[in-house]
């Protein structure tokens, strides 16, 4: 898992990933991969990488930094092919180091296998340590080796039993793409955590963590990857495969809350309009009397115009946010922590002075942040700051792909609401409860992971026990 002192007041993303199977020279993949990792940026910005098939030989670049660090022209020109994949990583498990960025490169019976990972696993140091016990040797800190190396294992069954055989074994998220020399596959665990989607252009199919980065690469959706389904792109087409799924999926909740880019569409949901409509309930619960409703950027935005909408008190900008500090900003100290939150954060004192403010937030964590914005604001002239969640408190931390503290650090996990505000230093602080955040993904035809708000884990994270079987 990421180091503790690391972590910022932010559920981090867990990781994007990126495939193409290109048909023609109208599509150069390594390009398109480059293009689609960019759009995937907001997944992870610790590291980033591609590899390509060229049909015979599969070449590799990556390296620690942000997709335009880790490419240029020279770079994505040697890695030749009508094949590629790529990731953008966050760590939730293993470190920091450039051994660690993916894809992950391995040779096997069946020749050369890149692997791109999106999630995390709870078993997987029990699986390693197992494996070790047989001779395995690992390179890596990070679960996705594991993955790996099953599948390699197996790698005499033919690939697809192969990937059938560690899906039978690991415990946890997974969206994977997969490259061999002259296929591209992708897998989503079979509760359906992580999302995955397909896209096409032309002839060439593209598989991707959102539908953002099927439309920076000009392809057209086809559909979304299901729980437990592993499709395979070759020469030939397109084939699909599926493993036993439990009885219902258990999509991750907090995309739509704040993960997703709100230009994405995730199994079958709208996240932009996800976001407002978690607003707009937000408002039908409020009786608040505010003059102006402002959102944090960006995240929040979204819900903070639902909520302006719903209850007709005006929307506006209370907050500048710094467009060239991304989210892998460097934590300060302690004495520097307001530093920090203004580096990326600024009141606009004209808009809010003497104005008693609605601040909308997509969640709270660990409230650090939360209590330094009232302060911006109370130090601006706002006269009231009334603090809004468009998700219901954070109570639990996830184990499936998604960085956040332990539960000791999470400020839901043992203080109510009215705590809560009292800390941050709000007048007042409402969140949205579990079931209307639930309303507002109505017809995904998906269930969802709503374990960080109520415990309810579609996995045991101690034993690994898979609930919902059948």
């Amino acid at each position: 898992m990421a180091d503790i002192k690391d972590r910022g007041d932010r559920m981090e993303e867990a990781c994007g990933v990126f495939g193409i199977y290109a048909q023609g020279k109208d599509v150069r993949a390594a390009d398109a991969a480059y293009y689609g990792l960019f759009a995937l940026q907001h997944r992870g910005q610790e590291s980033a990488g591609i590899a390509a098939s060229d049909g015979e030989t599969i070449r590799s670049h990556r390296n620690l930094g942000l997709v335009p660090e880790v490419f240029d022209e020279e770079t994505l020109g040697a890695l030749t092919g009508h094949i590629a994949i790529g990731h953008v990583r966050y760590s939730t498990f293993g470190g920091k180091d450039v051994i660690n960025a993916q894809p992950l490169v391995a040779r096997c019976r069946m020749g050369t296998l890149a692997l791109a990972h999106n999630g995390n696993l709870v078993n997987a140091e029990a699986l390693r340590a197992q494996m070790q016990e047989q001779g395995a040797i690992f390179q890596t800190t990070v679960d996705t080796e594991v993955i790996l190396s099953l599948i390699a294992r197996e790698s005499g069954r033919g690939l697809i039993e192969a990937i059938k055989a560690m899906m039978g074994v690991v415990r946890g998220s997974y969206a994977l793409v997969l490259l061999t020399k002259d296929r591209l596959v992708g897998i989503r665990d079979p509760y359906g955590i992580r999302p995955l989607c397909m896209g096409r252009i032309g002839e060439s199919f593209v598989l991707a963590s959102e539908s953002c980065a099927l439309d920076a690469v000009g392809a057209q959706f086809v559909r979304d990857i299901r729980p437990g389904e592993i499709v395979a792109i070759d020469a030939e087409g397109v084939t699909s495969t599926h493993v036993k799924t439990p009885l219902g999926s258990r999509l991750c909740l907090f995309e739509f809350v704040y993960f997703a880019r709100p230009d994405s569409v995730i199994d079958g949901v709208n996240v932009y309009e996800s976001r407002v409509e978690a607003g707009r309930r937000l408002a039908m619960r409020d009786d608040v009397q505010a003059d102006m409703v402002i959102g944090v950027p960006d995240s929040a935005l979204a819900a903070a115009m639902g909520y302006a909408e719903e209850s007709g008190i005006p929307y506006g900008d209370g907050l500048a946010k710094n467009r060239y500090v991304g989210r892998t900003f460097i934590q300060p100290e302690q004495g520097m922590r307001e530093v920090g939150v203004r580096t990326k954060l600024n009141a606009l004192p004209r808009n809010v002075r003497g104005k008693r403010i609605v601040l909308v937030d997509d969640s709270i964590v660990r409230g650090t942040t939360s209590r330094k914005i009232v302060e911006m604001l109370r130090m601006a002239g706002a006269k009231e700051v009334h603090m809004r969640i468009s998700s219901p408190s954070v109570l639990n931390p996830c184990f499936f792909g998604i960085d956040t503290a332990t539960s000791e650090e999470l400020i839901g996990h043992d203080h109510g609401a009215d705590e809560i505000c009292r800390y941050i230093g709000a007048d007042s602080l409402h969140f949205l409860p579990l079931e209307d955040l639930l309303r507002t993904v109505n017809g995904s035809g998906c269930d969802f992971c709503t374990g960080c708000f109520d415990g309810r884990y579609p996995i045991d994270p101690a034993t690994g026990e898979m609930l919902g079987e059948e």
